[in-house]
């Protein structure tokens, strides 16, 4: 039986299975906090989510809108301070996982988050890093969510919030107190990890009925696919209802307090 399903439950589905039990992971909001909470709920019952308002084991019923929602704390194991939070369990090595979306990515996988354009006179003023370049530099590996288009898959960023691997690829080279930098890239669309030698994007894995071409023309540099292409498995009866019925929950919640 085949089940009907958006690009973007195939997208948050996909993300949750990247996450495993024992995994400690800084969750961004939006895309990658949906996904981590619905790995929570599904197949990783014991991963250990926190949030950069310093939410230890947090293991919210809603989605948080912000770092700063009272779910988070209300549902956390403990709260510490936002600078304990990041000198001791994120600097100290303890983040298995960083878990981040972003507005532009380019082919190096560096994240931008400040501003579309020239930096002295911007198109668009973005909201800015946050706790993303720490995450993203101190985090033992980090995975990116994104809906893939051509306006956020550019060639190069406009300008590096989070550094992926630098302009050259080469960013992390011979640098050994930082972490392994992005592992994954999952869109709408497809996976992508970055070349070992090159660290430059390529796909390797399409998501059921998107085609080659659908992902080269959401795209804005020339990219490559790899050799042994595989296909994303569908999301099951179960991803999809315990997705759709947290956002429900989390939609009703949210309407209710406005």
């Amino acid at each position: 039986m085949s089940l009907d399903y958006t690009s973007a439950e195939m997208m948050s589905v996909t993300a949750a299975r990247a996450l495993t039990n024992d995994m400690t992971c800084f969750v961004g909001i939006g895309v990658p906090s949906e996904a981590a909470n619905l790995a929570r709920l599904t197949h990783a019952p014991d991963v250990t989510l926190i949030y950069e308002s310093g939410t230890l084991q947090t293991k919210p019923d809603v989605l948080p809108l912000s770092i700063g929602d009272g779910e988070l704390c209300e549902s956390a194991l403990t709260t510490v301070s936002v600078p304990e939070m990041f000198r001791y369990w994120l600097q100290g090595g303890h983040v298995s996982v960083g878990f981040l979306g972003t507005a532009q990515l380019d082919r190096y996988a560096n994240i931008n988050t400040t501003l579309i354009g020239d930096y002295l006179s911007p198109q668009v003023r973005l909201p800015g890093g946050g706790g993303a370049p720490e995450i993203g530099t101190n985090a033992k590996e980090v995975f990116i969510t994104v809906k893939q288009s051509k306006r956020t898959f550019v060639k190069d960023v406009d300008f590096i919030t989070t550094v992926g691997f630098g302009r050259d690829g080469k960013a992390r080279d011979n640098v050994p107190n930082i972490g392994r930098g992005p592992t994954v890239v999952i869109t709408d669309l497809c996976i992508l990890k970055p070349d070992p030698e090159t660290k430059e994007l390529v796909v390797t894995s399409l998501h059921p009925n998107v085609t080659r071409e659908q992902v080269i023309d959401a795209t804005g540099w020339e990219i490559r696919f790899a050799e042994q292409l595989e296909t994303t498995p569908a999301p099951s009866e179960k991803e999809l209802q315990v997705l759709r019925d947290l956002k429900s929950r989390t939609d009703a919640h949210h309407a209710a307090q406005e």
